[in-house]
């Protein structure tokens, strides 16, 4: 058992994540329908969604889960539930990948925009729905059953394979709910590389976000 004063950083890590894809659901749903939301920042915003949710899914189902069970078999069948869950959102995401945002808003269709509010407004309840069962379950079992080093190796992974499309749409999102302290142990595991094009990705980040929420100067 880790025996901590503080949260350790597979529960902020994976609170954070929890949060951006609330957020960042919230947010798709609520622009679709928002003449001044521009369909091509909708569209960044609808890819990231999907690319996102399901590499985290996957990281579940395939490493993380296997590692608490290893150590915790007891876990087992509430975390098997989850995997079920994960497997009838794939049907929602499909959904929400297939409405056709390509051209401008004529060129799109008079419908595109409430199609995406309709597919965005399932994947959000779905995914609303599924993190308030999850987080019960896996934030003990973070705490209990999963050492400082594996989570270290499992972070380093998941930035390494994850996807690229609309990639500076995490930072604005880390920005908006994370605490101060909480972005910065976010950022400092980063690896070398990235960290100059940080700056730059968080900027176009909080202008797109802006765009889409209406608010943009």
């Amino acid at each position: 058992m880790i025996n901590s004063a503080a949260e350790p950083m597979a529960v902020i890590e994976t609170r954070l994540a929890h949060e951006v894809h609330r957020a960042a659901t919230t947010l798709l749903a609520e622009a679709a329908l928002r003449p001044s939301a521009p369909l091509e920042t909708l569209a960044q915003l609808r890819d990231f969604l999907v690319v996102n949710l399901r590499h985290h899914h996957e990281t579940e189902d395939e490493e993380l889960w296997p590692q608490i069970v290893a150590t915790a078999p007891d876990a087992a069948e509430g975390l098997k539930g989850l995997s079920e869950e994960h497997e009838r959102l794939e049907d929602d995401l499909d959904r929400l990948a297939a409405v056709a945002l390509t051209g401008d808003d004529a060129g799109a269709g008079a419908g595109a925009r409430a199609e995406l509010h309709e597919a965005a407004v399932a994947v959000r309840d779905t995914v609303h729905s599924h993190l308030d069962h999850e987080e019960p379950i896996l934030f003990p079992a973070l705490r209990e059953h999963v050492t400082p080093e594996y989570w270290a190796e499992l972070s380093q992974r998941v930035i390494a394979t994850g996807p690229t499309v609309a990639a500076h749409l995490m930072f604005g999102f880390i920005d908006e709910v994370g605490a101060p302290d909480e972005v910065e142990a976010m950022m400092a595991v980063l690896p070398e590389p990235l960290r100059p094009l940080v700056p730059a990705m968080r900027r176009q980040a909080h202008a797109d976000l802006a765009s889409l929420r209406g608010s943009a100067a």
